[in-house]
C-alpha cells in the first residue's frame, strides 16, 4: 500500500550533501533533479546545515539538507535509489575506488533515508539508511521536515538524543 496511516501519500526522505567549492549550488541542482523525476512531488525542505565531516576528517565541511518526497505508487526504494544515483552521476559525482576515501570529499551525495515505513535489506537499497541513526547531520534536518519520523520503531528525536553532537545555529558538530 502506498499510503501512510493518515491517508496522505507515501513520504520518502532524502539527504543531500556536498563539500565542493560550489556546494550550495550543487544542493540546488540536486533539488532540481529530484523535482524533475516523473511521478514525484517535492514536499518540505529543511534548512541547509554546515556539518563537520564524518569518518574522514581531513576535508572541507559539508552542506547538508533533507528533502521530503511524495513518490507515486510506481516507485520502490530500489527504483528511487537508482534515480538518486543517476542524479549524482549527472552532477559529476565520481566514486573513489580507494576504500579510505569512501567518506571523503564529494561534489554531491543524494541518499535515501526513509521510504514510508518500508524496510529493505537489499544491499543496493538499504532502507532505512544504515547509518541514519548515527548521524546528526541527517537526523537534525530530517526532524526539521518530519518531526514525528520513526526509525525502526523509535522516534528520530530519540535517536538524535542518543548522539554526542552540538548544534550551533546552522552548524552541526559531531
Amino acid at each position: 500500500m502506498s499510503e501512510n496511516s493518515s491517508g496522505d501519500s507515501l513520504q520518502a526522505y532524502v539527504c543531500l550533501g556536498s563539500n565542493c567549492a560550489n556546494a550550495e549550488e550543487m544542493l540546488a541542482r540536486a533539488r532540481q533533479g529530484l523535482a524533475a523525476l516523473p511521478h514525484m512531488r517535492i514536499g518540505a525542505s529543511s534548512s541547509i546545515y554546515r556539518t563537520e565531516p564524518q569518518d574522514y576528517a581531513d576535508q572541507a565541511w559539508f552542506f547538508n539538507q533533507v528533502i521530503e518526497l511524495f513518490p507515486d505508487a510506481c516507485w520502490t526504494p530500489c527504483s528511487l535509489v537508482d534515480a538518486l544515483l543517476d542524479i549524482e552521476t549527472d552532477l559529476g559525482r565520481v566514486r573513489s575506488t580507494d576504500p579510505a576515501l569512501r567518506f571523503g570529499p564529494r561534489a554531491i551525495d543524494v541518499d535515501l533515508l526513509l521510504f514510508g515505513s518500508t524496510r529493505s535489506k537489499d544491499p543496493h537499497c538499504l532502507v532505512p539508511h544504515p547509518r541514519l541513526t548515527q548521524r546528526a547531520f541527517a537526523l537534525v534536518p530530517l526532524l526539521d521536515v518530519a518531526p514525528h519520523a520513526v526509525i525502526d520503531g523509535i522516534p528520530a528525536s530519540e535517536w538524535l538524543s542518543r548522539l554526542l553532537y552540538k548544534k550551533d545555529g546552522q552548524r552541526i558538530f559531531q
